[in-house]
């Protein structure tokens, strides 16, 4: 049966000769899996552009309760990013973030809240003009209230880790804030708040691991 929905494009694989299996994250099912022919083939008219990650989609999809691999009828982007790939730093923290979505969001009970979330927080990463040095950390904090183990208070995320007097009223601001919000903080504290906030992380997602692009993303946040 044909439904539409939104989606966000978390990941994708070469399969045969051309085409590729692509991960999304849809508005009305959660995380589903799209087999789409061509996609890498020269007469694919710039298809494989549609589902680099994080693009934010338009489907007309095939859906059928507990099929492994679907198929897509239509796709459209609905919203063509200004800055997110074009600005060195934004791209960094989008790369992050791609990384912990994939390890973080499951089967989620509450898709569309969820979808929602995750078009609006995108959007705004891609139109802010300021702050962008703490986008990341207030993505955590807010990805995580979704995800059913969020906090509200600083001690739920510190209890057992260690922070300082300083610390936890910085933190205590993050969770309060808006990704647009100036918080201020120096490249320590930065530091060591991402830390706290990914052995939070950690402790609550089975499998959750070392992320690859943590490196990177932490030179480029402190060289603000």
């Amino acid at each position: 049966m044909l439904h539409k929905t939104r989606g966000i494009v978390f990941r994708f694989t070469k399969y045969a000769e051309s085409s590729i299996i692509v991960t999304i994250f849809t508005e009305h099912f959660g995380l589903q899996t799209y087999i789409v022919n061509s996609a890498r083939s020269k007469t694919g008219k710039g298809k494989i552009a549609l589902y680099q990650p994080l693009t934010l989609l338009e489907l007309v999809v095939y859906h059928k309760e507990n099929a492994n691999i679907l198929r897509i009828k239509e796709v459209k982007c609905f919203h063509p990013y200004q800055t997110l790939t074009s600005d060195f730093k934004k791209s960094t923290i989008a790369l992050f973030l791609n990384e912990v979505i994939n390890r973080a969001v499951k089967e989620q009970s509450h898709t569309q809240e969820l979808g929602q979330f995750l078009f609006h927080a995108f959007i705004a990463l891609d139109q802010l003009q300021r702050n962008v040095e703490n986008f990341h950390l207030l993505f955590l904090i807010q990805l995580s209230r979704h995800l059913g183990f969020g906090a509200h208070q600083p001690e739920e995320i510190l209890t057992p880790f260690f922070a300082d007097d300083v610390e936890e009223k910085i933190l205590q601001q993050l969770l309060a804030a808006n990704f647009d919000f100036a918080i201020p903080m120096n490249q320590v504290q930065r530091r060591n708040l991402l830390d706290v906030l990914l052995r939070f992380y950690a402790t609550h997602v089975d499998n959750f691991g070392e992320l690859k692009s943590l490196s990177v993303v932490k030179e480029i946040i402190n060289n603000k």
